[in-house]
């Protein structure tokens, strides 16, 4: 096991590594999804349909789409090209650790608000590479370019996402291990992981279609 492996094996939830698939920032963005019963959504990134499984437990009628099948249910969608999906057919866009994979981050968030129904919402999570203590492990050469996946494409500080979603609540946690708190403030110095919440307004709509 190399050293960047053996970081990331330790149990601290740094959004990565031996807690991907239950990081604190996917439980703060399970907590933002609305209750689902008679409503719609579209798991954007569903790789083994854990999250689908999930919003189907809330009462979602759930449409998942992935780059490529590893889910029974998934439909093989390329995120970096247009949806094939009327405008507004979703209330709920769940889209987790995708945006940094993907070629134009701002036009794919456009395909996603334009799927979403006016009332509803969009919620994703993406590292944030630029924490405190990321910059400090990058100091000794570990930087985000090597320790996260090698498919990431972007590496994504506060400005950037307050840039590519400027009326969106962002969120994170701190610390790491143990009680972990939900924060607003500071988010880009503290927490390994951005939560993002875009609520689609009935304005939205209305300012596309004039």
């Amino acid at each position: 096991m190399g050293f960047i492996d053996l970081l990331k094996s330790i149990p601290i939830d740094l959004g990565q590594g031996s807690v991907a698939d239950h990081t604190e920032g996917k439980q703060i963005a399970m907590r933002l999804v609305p209750p689902g019963e008679g409503r719609t959504a579209l798991d954007v990134g569903c790789r083994a349909g854990v999250q689908t499984r999930w919003l189907q437990g809330r009462g979602y009628t759930v449409t998942s789409i992935d780059v490529e099948k590893k889910f029974d249910e998934a439909r093989v969608v390329d995120a970096n090209d247009p949806l094939p999906f009327p405008d507004e057919s979703f209330d709920l866009v769940w889209c987790s650790e995708v945006l940094e994979h993907l070629r134009d981050p701002a036009r794919a968030l456009a395909e996603l608000q334009r799927v979403v129904k006016p009332g509803g919402e969009l919620v994703l999570t993406t590292p944030n590479s630029y924490a405190l203590l990321f910059r400090f492990i990058a100091l000794f050469g570990l930087t985000p370019q090597r320790i996260q996946r090698k498919d990431h494409l972007h590496f994504f500080a506060e400005g950037d996402i307050r840039r590519l979603c400027p009326d969106a609540d962002v969120f994170g946690y701190f610390p790491y291990i143990w009680i972990k708190r939900t924060i607003r403030g500071a988010v880009g110095h503290l927490s390994p992981t951005f939560v993002i919440r875009i609520r689609k307004g009935q304005d939205d709509a209305g300012r596309r279609a004039a």
